[in-house]
């Protein structure tokens, strides 16, 4: 796997062509409002305040319309342009088809991560309807250890890093108030095999804590990262979100049958860990989709 930089360097984890390219738009609608259950600690209590939200996303992206009119209104992300991501500049650049997305709405009166009345960040919403979905034609990891609501233990979660490190990262997250970590993962036909993971923490402040994406993740089999030096002209495209908390990783040559690659989002009280990895060369492409699309849901 890569060595991690913080979110705060250059780095770093849309569709099939209309007929050959992949859909990164989301499909607007209204969904349904989030409740989160009496007795679940893990979805953050709705502040009292029930003032209606009519704040715009912290997003660059001139092309994405905020549906607001209230807390309980979804809205759709748009699909970055293809030359706003890095190697986008043709149809058959291997990027992923995914399906229409659209953000979580937080439960009644909460608002959403980011506006005025949240500047922490915090994500009111079920952590898992944060999770990028698989893209079209992939298959479920059944390698990976989901209970149920595709929640991870911290120790699954640890086994995607080297034993020696495993301790001292556990005991970060008893530090530094983790209260949750959900999952998903997928192999692509392209041979990629792919795993997000969101953990969610008391606030941003302990989510930035984190020391699993420092600029050496200690990610097992990888014995050095390197920056992903390719991402830095993602971070100048003028219709992505804020990048400033984002950084890409790639596993160092020379590496073994497989390389590991590694993105990282530092989004409010959520953490993301976006690892894929391939035979050979894990392409860039994909990689960059699914961190630029994971990033977009987080807001």
């Amino acid at each position: 796997m890569t060595e991690q930089q913080t979110s705060t360097e250059a780095a770093p984890e849309a569709r099939t062509p209309e007929a050959a390219e992949p859909r990164t738009a989301m499909a607007p609608g209204p969904q349904a409002p989030v409740a989160p259950r009496a007795a679940d600690p893990e979805v953050p209590a709705a502040p009292k305040d029930r003032r209606k939200l009519y704040t715009a996303l912290r997003w660059t992206a001139a092309v994405v319309a905020f549906a607001g009119f209230g807390a309980g209104t979804a809205y759709a992300i748009a699909r970055p342009e293809r030359t706003d991501i890095p190697g986008l500049s043709t149809k058959d650049d291997g990027r992923w088809e995914y399906p229409a997305l659209a953000k979580p709405t937080p439960p009644p009166g909460a608002p959403l991560p980011f506006a005025k009345d949240n500047a922490d960040g915090i994500h009111y919403a079920g952590l898992t309807e944060f999770l990028l979905p698989a893209p079209k034609g992939s298959s479920p990891d059944s390698a990976l250890k989901l209970e149920k609501d595709s929640v991870v233990s911290p120790d699954t979660f640890l086994e995607e890093y080297d034993p020696a490190a495993r301790e001292k990262l556990k005991q970060g997250f008893t530090d530094n108030g983790l209260r949750q970590i959900v999952a998903r993962g997928w192999t692509t036909p392209d041979g990629v095999r792919t795993r997000i993971y969101l953990l969610r923490f008391h606030s941003s402040g302990f989510a930035d804590a984190f020391k699993g994406c420092a600029a050496d993740m200690n990610l097992n089999g990888v014995k050095r990262f390197e920056v992903d030096s390719s991402w830095a002209k993602a971070k100048t495209g003028k219709a992505q979100p804020d990048l400033r908390r984002v950084s890409v990783r790639k596993e160092s040559t020379p590496f073994g049958d497989e390389q590991t690659k590694a993105g990282c989002i530092q989004s409010g009280d959520v953490q993301a860990v976006i690892l894929q990895v391939r035979k050979g060369e894990v392409p860039t492409v994909p990689l960059h989709q699914t961190v630029i699309l994971q990033n977009q849901l987080l807001g």
